[in-house]
């Protein structure tokens, strides 16, 4: 269940604070296969169990790109913000592929605020937030993933 947050503008004097944790989310083959439907990313290692089986994972492994993809779903169950009537992605600083995501695993995703930036040009209240997302491979020592997003929302 996502942390909830009353107003975007409280959110200012957490910088440097985590906001909240996702629910877990399973990537089966099917989503994998899916996003390689996608995308045309069809590579072996993603899509062909027999093949992958015999590679360097022993198993297929979700593609970086769709573990970055997942993070719109990561954030929904990580934090809200009960003020916030439209958010729109403005960019990432920084990404990460730490550890592959074999076929078959959870992820979730901690996120921590970085920075947070009223816009002052927004026809109503506006912030521009970095946040950093570091989406956790169920019993794995070292994250997914780790990215800082930058997003703005309005209330």
């Amino acid at each position: 269940m996502a942390t909830t947050y009353a107003t975007l503008a409280e959110l200012a004097d957490k910088v440097g604070q985590p906001l909240g944790t996702s629910d877990w989310v399973p990537v089966d083959q099917a989503r994998i296969d899916a996003f390689a439907a996608a995308t045309g990313d069809h590579q072996w290692i993603h899509v062909d169990p027999v093949r992958a089986k015999a590679g360097p994972f022993g198993t297929t492994i979700a593609h970086g790109f769709l573990t970055l993809s997942l993070l719109p779903m990561l954030f929904d169950s990580g934090f809200a913000i009960a003020d916030v009537t439209m958010g729109v992605n403005y960019g990432l600083n920084r990404v990460r592929f730490v550890t592959p995501v074999p076929a078959g695993r959870r992820v979730r995703a901690h996120f921590k605020l970085l920075a947070f930036e009223p816009l002052k040009d927004a026809p109503r209240f506006g912030a521009q937030m970095t946040v950093e997302a570091t989406i956790e491979l169920e019993g794995a020592p070292k994250p997914a993933c780790v990215a800082e997003t930058v997003s703005r929302r309005y209330v």
